[in-house]
């Protein structure tokens, strides 16, 4: 509904609602094509008889690559039409994740995954200029958990995908690589159908901003956003990575089992997604000021991360999964969190920040990789690695509380829409 209007829904409202679908459904694809990789893991460092360590530089390549993607592409996002630039760069990524399935060679496979993280780095500052675009500072938070949730989505429908394709039928892992590479060419039809470039310019009466006020409080900003993004991109970057690689190599449980597990871990991570982007709008809704509603939100999401610290402890069992299954709601749950405040430093520049922020991420992120699965090999266990994971949100905790200014109040902080 259109603030101000009479209730009706409008045609820009319903085109509105299908962008918004089309974002969720642009997360999954990212991430079908992404944790392809990680539903095979076993499989794969079997046939190419790779280490631990190996495995981890294959998500440290990934990483690069993303990090090198998110500077160009949040330039670009800034500077060129949203509209062209994402379907576009979903094309690069889904072809080469389709030619992975002909790695022939672990540089081929290390080529790969790089690349993929490249084009894949694209998808925040589009998605996020669009949103960001949208949607009201305080509706921000539920209709970034909603996009963020379609990551959850795509990781759900992944290892569904690979059981029918592997084990039910018993096709080769490479097969699964192809069909998934080939999902995101129905997506890119319906996003020049639906979108127009007039969707993604925000009005100068709805900015509700002047540049005095992008430079307020910057520099603590800048560094909590900074803090808190290398954190929780780490510890989420390792759980996806690992989770069903650990699942079957520290505590035996089978492939079939591991792979309906983990579309059922990332279902519940959904669920802690949309449920802090909701916690966060009602709060914000009730009359607290939008930092504190972050924070508070973010503050119930490290609660269940905190379970990892117990890890070492933990055997096989009924307790260890139940960990690990809240643990990523609180993990993916920050998410939203992290997007919401960095729409809030520049509406002008939201794909500059972005990408510098997660190039800093990314870099950070994929340098943990090799280092997490040397441990491994070393210790003969990933519980050390997933403890200290659990316990370093609480810094990224105390960065928004601490250095996040108090906002001010200001008059017409509502552009068209408010979830």
């Amino acid at each position: 509904m259109l603030p101000g209007g009479t209730g009706a829904r409008t045609p820009l409202d319903r085109r509105v609602a299908a962008i918004a679908l089309l974002l969720l459904a642009a997360s999954a694809i990212n991430y079908m094509d992404r944790q392809t990789l990680a539903n095979v893991a076993v499989r794969v460092t079997e046939e190419f008889k790779l280490s631990n360590e190996q495995y981890g530089r294959l998500e440290e390549w990934f990483g690069y690559g993303f990090a090198a993607g998110s500077l160009l592409f949040g330039v670009l996002a800034d500077r060129t039409s949203v509209r062209w630039l994402y379907p576009g760069a979903l094309a690069a990524w889904s072809l080469v994740g389709f030619l992975t399935g002909y790695a022939a060679d672990f540089p081929t496979l290390l080529a790969g995954r790089g690349l993929l993280g490249f084009f894949e780095a694209a998808h925040w500052p589009c998605a996020l200029k669009t949103t960001q675009a949208l949607l009201s500072s305080r509706g921000r938070t539920l209709g970034n958990g909603i996009l963020q949730s379609g990551t959850s989505v795509g990781s759900i429908l992944t290892p569904l995908v690979m059981w029918l394709l592997i084990v039910r039928l018993g096709h080769s892992w490479r097969l699964a690589f192809q069909i998934v590479g080939l999902v995101g060419t129905a997506w890119i039809v319906a996003w020049l159908a639906v979108t127009r470039d007039g969707d993604f310019r925000l009005p100068a009466a709805a900015a509700g901003e002047s540049p005095t006020d992008e430079r307020d409080g910057l520099v603590p900003k800048i560094v909590a956003v900074l803090v808190v993004v290398t954190i929780i991109n780490t510890v989420w970057q390792i759980l996806r990575a690992w989770v069903p690689k650990i699942l079957q190599q520290e505590h035996g449980y089978g492939e079939t089992f591991t792979l309906w597990f983990t579309a059922g871990w990332f279902a519940v991570s959904d669920i802690g997604c949309i449920a802090a982007g909701y916690l966060a709008w009602r709060l914000a809704g009730a009359g607290w000021s939008v930092k504190r509603s972050r924070v508070a939100t973010f503050a119930a999401c490290c609660i269940p991360c905190l379970g990892l610290v117990a890890m070492p402890w933990l055997a096989a069992g009924p307790l260890l999964l139940a960990v690990v299954l809240v643990a990523g709601a609180g993990a993916l749950g920050m998410f939203p969190i992290y997007y919401s405040f960095t729409q809030d430093i520049s509406r002008r520049h939201q794909g500059l920040v972005t990408g510098v922020a997660s190039f800093v991420a990314w870099v950070a992120s994929a340098w943990f990789q090799k280092p997490f699965g040397r441990l491994a090999d070393q210790t003969g266990s990933f519980s050390v690695g997933l403890a200290a994971a659990g316990a370093v949100t609480l810094v990224a905790l105390a960065a928004w509380a601490l250095l996040w200014p108090e906002e001010r109040t200001r008059s017409g902080d509502r552009p068209a829409h408010d979830p």
